[in-house]
């Protein structure tokens, strides 16, 4: 009877310290696992921001035509849909991100990195997403407007910007660390 109540005695009082030392290592592992689903949300962001932009123009353009008796041009799909490539290369990130979060050494002494490759990571893809779809919807205007002329330049104009989310990706994949 006097062993159990030892036992339970130094349990009463250890427990809150054991969990209290295990508590910031939950917590920075937290971070980098925030990272890697910050790095998706912030992508996928820029990706709906980029659509929208870009479909809003597509929509008005068809319009336009649709007055003036000419055939709507299904180019426009093509300009409304480049933004979506950067959530595949936040989803990319996210899903090696996830890998170094799943060992626990690995994701609490590497969270404030982790967490700032996702940050990097959203914004890059986001940023790019999003300006390829004011481009996209620039171009649709000029499209509608030139009745098809200048397709190629638009087109380089928006692999230029992709390249940006091209780069983003894997420039970071480089400095995620590796289990």
């Amino acid at each position: 009877m006097m062993a159990y109540a030892a036992i339970t005695g130094w349990l009463t009082l250890s427990l809150p310290i054991v969990l209290a030392a295990a508590a910031p290592a939950v917590g920075w592992r937290f971070l980098g696992q925030l990272g890697a689903a910050t790095a998706l949300g912030m992508g996928a962001m820029g990706s709906a921001l980029g659509i929208g932009a870009a479909g809003q123009a597509a929509a008005g353009a068809w319009a336009k035509e649709a007055r003036a008796g000419r055939r709507l041009s299904f180019t426009y799909i093509i300009l409304v849909g480049a933004p979506i490539s950067q959530t595949l290369y936040a989803m990319i990130v996210m899903n090696n991100m996830s890998a170094a979060c799943a060992d626990a050494e690995q994701s609490v002494s590497n969270a404030g990195m982790l967490l700032a490759i996702g940050l990097a990571t959203g914004l890059g893809e986001m940023l790019s997403a999003w300006m390829q779809g004011l481009i996209g919807a620039a171009g649709i205007r000029a499209l509608s407007d030139s009745e098809g002329q200048g397709f190629a330049f638009i087109l380089i104009a928006l692999g230029i910007v992709e390249t940006v989310g091209i780069f983003t990706m894997v420039f970071v994949l480089g400095m995620i660390p590796t289990v």
